[in-house]
């Protein structure tokens, strides 16, 4: 896939790719892009404009169904969780004084991850889980990081840690995340639970958030997994490695398509659901597709657009306006998987607390 040229697929001649090597949003792993470390692409002049040759439509014309897919609204859907969980905050107050608490820290003066800091703060407010904050400057050795995760491992009114990332490059971001206790997990990227999650019998104490939302958002649509042929395009340990082994665990036949992957388009054609998350702006093409399939978009890629006010838009991975007339139903982007994410950090926190307190 690395080889391919992607593009809008749009009707629109304006629209050029916008490449994501220079982009300090997104921070890659293994070549895909991590959705967790997103953040509102408000400021033009972090992106590098490239412009890129056209693809030729995608032959679809055929295989479009009688109408369009139904959109699944993943901001709607996140709303509706963090009710859920507000009233779970309260009644869990209520009943034995304890309120869960979120620790992030965050280390330079980045102002994307600062941003995503803000952002993070703002949704336990809304559902009023407390939030800790430790801001370190960018000279901060990794010692002074470690004390300020074991002091949080430490303080039982924590119940979740995150670390913001990406850190400054002298630090060893291996070495900083491990220290985190893997009951206060909340990102769900520690070896012990990524191993639980690939072992049947076992249960992870937390699920990574992003592909936590993507199967979230199948069961509320009521689309069923189990038997179905689903096909994973990207294998990083953030989104498309533990998206497989969750859908694995729902009895679904797995495929991953990755960079080495020959035949991509044959593969995802044989989905009955995909999840997407390799971060290349329109890759998956209505020519990829079968119909009826399901599909969750996980990228999120900036584009040029001389018609937007910033200059740019967001695109998936999957061409939108090809896909909708073939599938039964596809996210939107943006408004699809990325409100899921957060919603699912304030989930595991809470049911990181509950567990420390035995409150069912």
């Amino acid at each position: 896939m690395a080889s391919m040229m992607f593009t809008d697929c749009s009707s629109s001649t304006t629209a050029r790719l916008l490449p994501f090597r220079h982009n300090p949003l997104l921070r890659r792993n293994n070549g895909v892009v991590s959705l967790r470390r997103l953040i509102n692409l408000s400021s033009p002049r972090s992106l590098r404009l490239h412009s890129s040759s056209s693809l030729s439509p995608s032959p679809i014309a055929s295989l479009a169904t009688e109408t369009p897919a139904k959109v699944i609204d993943g901001k709607s859907v996140a709303k509706q969780i963090r009710d859920e969980i507000n009233a779970e905050v309260a009644r869990m107050k209520d009943a034995i004084g304890i309120v869960p608490g979120l620790a992030v820290i965050l280390v330079g003066d980045r102002k994307d991850s600062a941003t995503y800091v803000r952002n993070k703060k703002k949704a336990c407010d809304s559902v009023g889980i407390n939030s800790f904050e430790v801001r370190l400057p960018e000279d901060s050795t990794e010692q002074e990081v470690l004390k300020f995760i074991s002091g949080f491992n430490d303080d039982s009114s924590v119940h979740g840690i995150l670390v913001q990332l990406p850190l400054p490059p002298h630090m060893n971001e291996q070495n900083i995340l491990n220290a985190v206790s893997i009951e206060k997990d909340v990102d769900g990227f520690h070896p012990l639970n990524i191993g639980r999650l690939a072992m049947r019998g076992r249960d992870p104490l937390f699920v990574p958030c992003t592909p936590k939302g993507c199967i979230e958002l199948l069961h509320r649509y009521g689309v069923p997994i189990k038997g179905k042929r689903a096909v994973v395009i990207g294998r990083s340990n953030i989104v498309g490695m533990p998206a497989a082994l969750l859908l694995q665990r729902e009895d679904a036949t797995i495929s991953i398509v990755h960079s080495r992957t020959k035949n991509p388009e044959e593969i995802t054609r044989q989905a009955d659901i995909i999840i997407s998350a390799v971060g290349q702006p329109n890759m998956v093409r209505g020519s990829w597709i079968k119909p009826g399939a399901v599909i969750i978009d996980v990228g999120i890629n900036p584009v040029e657009d001389e018609k937007s006010p910033r200059g740019y838009r967001l695109v998936g991975d999957v061409c939108y306006e090809e896909a909708s007339q073939i599938a039964s139903a596809i996210t939107p982007v943006p408004g699809g998987v990325g409100p899921m994410t957060i919603a699912m950090l304030l989930s595991n926190t809470l049911v990181s607390a509950k567990r420390v307190h035995n409150f069912q």
